[in-house]
């Protein structure tokens, strides 16, 4: 067929390659959510269902040994999804900017946002029970679709208007900053929790 695929919006989904790292840092995160009383007085009025250290601490590989393992390992996965993504760096490599927890209840999401200010965004899956929602990504074209018709469910993936991801625990998934994304509500019984990050350039 005389067609071709342009514009890609690559999705890096790779196990983080340490097992037991991830016992360690969803202790870390829950101890933070119990700990952290800034982050907690922070979700309340924001009304996050649940726990984040996105506005109390920019701190953690420094905090916690276990944070600073991740990072050696989230180095490694954002050097080849950068060079998946044929980035001229001119010799530089991507720097880890930010770094956070979140801890949901079975009920919490997050709506539909993009990230400013860094090249590459990603979340480390650490507990994602039964009932719990992956990630939702949404094609960056949408907007400017106009009067085009919806597309069949049936469509290949590369088609779809939105594509939800659901890893394992222990699952790395990057994606550019500028690709919009969401964490639709779950109806899960117990906490989800993930380890957020951003990388510049």
């Amino acid at each position: 067929m005389p067609v071709r695929s342009l514009f890609a919006s690559l999705v890096y989904q790779e196990p983080l390659g340490d097992d037991d790292l991830i016992g360690e840092l969803e202790a870390s995160c829950l101890q933070l959510a119990e700990d952290d009383l800034a982050g907690r007085r922070w979700c309340k009025a924001n009304g996050y269902r649940g726990y984040t250290s996105y506005a109390s601490l920019d701190d953690l590989a420094v905090r916690d040994p276990a944070f600073a393992d991740l990072k050696r390992l989230l180095d490694r996965h954002v050097a080849r999804f950068a060079e998946a993504c044929a980035f001229d760096l001119a010799g530089r490599k991507l720097k880890l900017d930010s770094l956070w927890v979140n801890v949901l209840d079975g009920k919490g999401g997050h709506s539909g946002h993009i990230h400013p200010h860094s090249v590459v965004s990603g979340t480390l899956y650490v507990a994602l029970p039964a009932g719990s929602r992956g990630l939702k990504l949404e094609d960056p074209r949408l907007a400017m679709m106009m009067a085009a018709p919806t597309r069949r469910l049936d469509a290949p993936e590369h088609l779809q208007p939105f594509v939800e991801v659901s890893p394992e625990p222990g699952t790395v998934l990057l994606w550019e900053s500028w690709l919009r994304h969401e964490v639709p509500p779950g109806e899960a019984k117990a906490k989800r929790v993930s380890v957020s990050f951003n990388y510049r350039w």
